[in-house]
């Protein structure tokens, strides 16, 4: 073979090779998740199920992923600082866990995808354009459900019929509907909403006193970050005042509340992976609909029953998911 055919077929070769470990390099890329939480990785106890989520899917971090976590320690003033430090990392997503975590990563960023697992409505807080069709960079679940309010009021009323005057404890800065529903199915029970808002810690005693001073007979607690991180204060309230508490998630009713109606949270952050999973391979959040929960669960504390002296229908305790003696 003459030498300058020898050259043309070497470098017809190599221009064969090496798109193709180009090719391979770029295959084996790692993808690259950001994290923002508001607690720790440690102290928030959705993180668990999000990761488990991701490993059921296949992702094994430091082989086939990597997580870049970015977390307030409890410290809200922290959050947007923090967001704008995970898109300074230019991941491949970002998963944002809460409500009032969530804003902070769409703030920080209209370019890098996100996934979202929110207790708040994303349409309110301005998180998607609907919840059919996102429109931008962000989607993922909520675990609002509108009609919930209405049957856990419904539910607390059929536990404890005689109840009239209910304690409403909410942060109205969480952007949920579950006002608007209750005040709805209070009118029709010939129940009474006593409205107790909690902003933040410092708010819990003077909104408990007063509801005390309203004479409340019972206790209903909208799930929010305020709310669950003060779930051993209010459920005490609830226990020395000899009042029937209902509460969002299975948390309340397994700390002594009497009974909770709503989503397994878990499950849900839990399923909010596939969101990540679907982004990473290529979909787009704007054609991503929000999933909202689809299953309840009843949770009912049998000897928070027998300590407020409440008998508790056999039909009622059939129908529960779980009862706790």
């Amino acid at each position: 073979m003459r030498r300058r055919e020898f050259i043309t077929v070497l470098g017809g070769a190599a221009a064969t090779v090496w798109p193709r470990r180009l090719l391979a390099q770029r295959s084996t890329k790692i993808p690259r998740v950001g994290v923002l939480l508001y607690n720790t990785v440690q102290g928030d106890p959705n993180t668990e199920p999000f990761h488990q989520g991701m490993r059921e899917l296949g992702y094994v971090d430091g082989q086939n992923v990597t997580f870049e976590y970015r977390f307030a320690e409890g410290r809200p003033e922290r959050l947007a600082g923090l967001a704008m430090e995970l898109v300074r990392l230019k991941p491949d997503v970002i998963f944002a866990l809460g409500g009032d975590v969530a804003p902070h990563a769409i703030k920080a960023t209209q370019i890098i995808p996100i996934a979202f697992a929110v207790s708040t409505d994303p349409v309110r807080s301005g998180l998607v354009a609907s919840l059919a069709r996102p429109g931008a960079n962000a989607t993922g679940v909520t675990f609002l459900q509108d009609e919930l309010a209405a049957k856990r009021l419904g539910l607390l009323k059929e536990a404890a019929p005689n109840i009239s005057r209910v304690a409403f404890l909410f942060n109205p800065d969480h952007l949920d509907n579950e006002l608007r529903e209750a005040e709805r199915a209070a009118a029709a029970l010939g129940v009474k909403l006593h409205l107790s808002e909690v902003r933040g810690p410092n708010d819990f005693d003077s909104a408990l006193d007063a509801a005390a001073r309203a004479a409340v007979d019972a206790v209903y607690v909208v799930a929010s970050r305020q709310t669950v991180t003060n779930i051993a204060r209010i459920v005490d309230f609830a226990a020395k005042n000899r009042l029937p508490l209902a509460g969002g998630w299975g948390t309340w009713a397994q700390s002594g509340g009497l009974i909770s109606y709503g989503p397994n949270v878990s499950e849900m952050v839990r399923q909010s992976a596939a969101f990540v999973d679907n982004i990473l391979k290529g979909a787009k959040p704007a054609e991503l609909p929000v999933q909202q929960p689809t299953r309840f669960e009843l949770l009912i504390n049998l000897r928070t029953a027998k300590a407020l002296g409440l008998a508790i229908p056999e039909s009622f305790l059939l129908g529960a998911d779980k009862v706790i003696e």
